[in-house]
């Protein structure tokens, strides 16, 4: 984790960014890559939100205007079990759309699932619905 907030910190710096960062990363055998770096909001800030139950886009805002800085803000992050996004295809509102799924985003939202744990049920039927396999 600690390698994940020191590329963060490097790369707003080096962006120049003010505000709200939108950063990908990549793990694998405890290496960290950076995919993308978009000094802008996305789709994740409200739920990064809602997850963690802080205002993060009211905080970034009152930055970007000159209203205040990070270190005003007394940020409590919390959050009890795990907090799953889900994409929401709309194919059946766009019935000529191609619907085979690549890279690209193709989704027209999100919603959000509250777990308690890796083994709850509604977590393994959201991944064999998707034919995703996890690994340890």
């Amino acid at each position: 984790m600690q390698q994940i907030k020191d590329h963060t910190k490097k790369i707003a710096l080096a962006l120049n960014t003010v505000g709200l960062i939108n950063i990908q990363f990549a793990v694998k055998d405890d290496m960290v890559y950076i995919i993308e770096a978009n000094p802008r909001a996305s789709r994740t800030v409200p739920f990064i939100a809602k997850a963690y139950g802080e205002p993060y886009v009211n905080y970034a805002t009152k930055v970007m205007l000159g209203e205040k800085k990070v270190t005003d803000f007394d940020f409590k992050p919390h959050l009890e079990g795990y907090a799953i996004k889900q994409p929401v295809f709309s194919f059946n509102k766009f019935p000529n759309v191609n619907k085979q799924l690549g890279p690209e985003m193709k989704s027209t939202g999100e919603s959000i699932l509250f777990i308690d744990s890796l083994k709850d049920d509604e977590f393994y039927n959201l991944y064999s619905r998707r034919k995703m396999y996890l690994s340890k």
